[in-house]
């Protein structure tokens, strides 16, 4: 028989006075979302006859309440009342191993023992010291002059003593240092415990059974403090078998958590789903165009100034990107490597690794590989000459899963060797992923300005022009042709007073808007063996002589402004 609850049913009536008996569980699968994960338990319970309440204790206070579900079957008809949450103060003592602290009882009683040898043979040398610094004229008998056929011997004696307790010295201090490191380590490799008074949490179920029942309980919650984060390798091999290119890329997943409690022998999967974030879309306000007043004005006729809706919305937009940001700052070498299953869903997709997994509770991180694809790249090479006279060697490919690819790093090789790290956006089915692979020697890349002409105003009123005007020349010592891009920009304006115009010397470009950026204009072609590429980008710019221009550089497309106050 098959029953299931959610945690916020009332107690059943007659429960209420149920003793407790423990229910011992253990964690049998978890399910890691980017933002947390849900954790999975089994128990087993001998029901007597009547009531009764089981408590599942211990658990972390990272859960959230309100996602608890009990599951039971059992092998006879019984009920379920209540699922109750109780705080209870933790055992910081909880989970030490007894070895290793008595281990390191003894390293930091030996520890303070040879800080204690330091300080005596530092007094000792000090003494030392300070009888060198009596003159030879008062070391003989009675304070008088010691003889100088002694003084050699004295000489020597001094320089004996200091050498000798500087090596004793120095032995004792490298025996601390080997000391302090046994220390650590052995505290980096003893279990996580709670400060003293950590509140843990308390589950209890409310059971009533008509006769005695062998029941099996089954409790899921939702812990914070855990989550996974993608990150991707791709290895490029650019002659492979018939000379075509080749590409394996791998989707990995980086996980690790601090919920309280470990995840020892468990079966693991991963989830897409963000299992804390919003649930619907946000409501979006009414926005009022308003005439701007001054400020000091404002406040005579209404109070307080209020802040401008757009300007509280950007705030909170720019607090939030920074808030992800840290929350993305993360860095460490896997720990594990395991191959998962993948299972495609209509909203989100799952992650099934194989076998049983550990991940302590300490943040270490595990590293598994969720998916491994060999794509069909077409190789080509990308060249920005106004920045940089080099060209970069890209591969275009589509991943070929029913599965989205996450934001996230990439480790990039290029026919066997490592070289250096790239990043993928949110990627859908069936896109096309772009990436860059080092640069190309085998291209030889010139720009050179051909001329330049400004006007300067004569008179009030006169317009003022300048012209400019560039050569990019691309050379191909490869064996084989070479799809090649090349891209430049021009300035823009958002001003009627300030034109800019494209002039019929420039090489007509194969795009003059890429990737909504305005203003960056590219020429794709062909490039065959030892052949070379002339491309020109000319153009000028007019605006009234009483005023002069600045440049500033746009990282992302400029959406079309909303009219606000002046």
């Amino acid at each position: 028989m098959m029953s299931r609850f959610a945690a916020a049913l009332i107690l059943a009536p007659g429960l209420a006075s149920a003793a407790e008996v423990d229910l011992a569980s253990r964690i049998d699968r978890v399910t890691v979302y980017p933002d947390g994960a849900v954790v999975t338990r089994l128990g087993r319970a001998e029901l007597l006859a009547g009531s009764s309440q089981l408590v599942l204790r211990g658990l972390p206070a990272t859960i959230d309440p309100a996602s608890i579900r009990v599951e039971a079957r059992g092998d006879g008809s019984f009920a379920i009342g209540a699922v109750d949450v109780r705080l209870v103060p933790g055992d910081a003592r909880a989970g030490l191993d007894q070895t290793i602290e008595a281990k390191l009882k003894a390293l930091r009683e030996e520890k303070a023992g040879l800080e204690g040898q330091i300080a005596a043979i530092e007094a000792k040398r000090g003494t030392i010291e300070t009888f060198a610094k009596t003159g030879p004229d008062r070391l003989g008998p009675d304070g008088k002059a010691l003889p100088v056929a002694d003084w050699p011997a004295v000489f020597d004696a001094i320089g004996t003593a200091l050498v000798k307790v500087q090596a004793e010295l120095r032995g004792v201090r490298v025996r601390v240092e080997d000391v302090a490191a046994e220390i650590a380590a052995l505290e980096r490799a003893r279990p996580q415990q709670g400060r003293q008074g950590a509140p843990k949490r308390d589950v209890t179920i409310a059971v009533d059974a008509q006769k005695p029942v062998a029941a099996e309980f089954t409790v899921s919650y939702r812990v914070s403090g855990a989550g996974w984060t993608p990150q991707y390798e791709a290895r490029l091999t650019t002659a492979g078998q018939d000379g075509k290119p080749e590409l394996a890329f791998i989707r990995r997943a980086e996980l690790r958590q601090r919920s309280g409690e470990a995840w020892n022998d468990v079966a693991l999967s991963l989830s897409t789903t963000r299992s804390a974030g919003g649930t619907r879309a946000p409501d979006l306000p009414p926005l009022q165009v308003l005439f701007f007043e001054p400020p000091a004005l404002y406040e005579t006729r209404r109070g307080a100034a209020a802040p401008a809706p757009m300007a509280a919305a950007r705030a909170k937009a720019e607090a939030e990107m920074e808030a992800a940001k840290s929350q993305r700052q993360a860095d460490s070498r896997p720990a594990e490597v395991q191959m998962a299953a993948i299972e495609a869903g209509p909203y989100q997709a799952g992650f099934t690794v194989p076998g049983r997994v550990s991940v302590p509770e300490d943040g270490t991180s595990k590293t598994v590989i969720l998916s491994e694809t060999r794509p069909v790249p077409t190789l080509g090479a990308r060249i920005a000459p106004e920045l940089e006279q080099r060209a970069y060697l890209e591969a275009g490919f589509v991943p070929g899963e029913d599965v989205p690819l996450l934001p996230g790093e990439v480790l990039l090789h290029r026919d066997g060797s490592y070289i250096g790290r790239g990043r993928v956006g949110l990627v859908a089915p069936g896109d096309r992923v772009e990436l860059g692979f080092g640069a190309d020697d085998r291209l030889k890349v010139t720009r050179a300005p051909l001329r330049r002409r400004e006007s300067e105003a004569g008179w009030i009123g006169q317009t003022r022009t300048d012209l400019r005007e560039f050569r990019t020349v691309v050379k191909s010592l490869h064996a084989q042709p070479v799809k090649i891009t090349v891209t430049e920009r021009i300035p823009f304006s958002e001003n009627s007073a300030i034109a800019v115009e494209l002039l019929p010397a420039t090489t007509p470009p194969a795009e003059k808007q890429v990737a909504d950026k305005r203003g960056v204009l590219a020429w794709t072609f062909d490039l065959a063996p030892a052949a070379e590429k002339e491309i020109r980008l000319s153009y000028r710019i007019k605006w009234p002589g009483d005023r002069e221009l600045t440049y500033e550089a746009q990282d992302q497309p400029v959406p079309v402004p909303l009219p606000m106050p002046r």
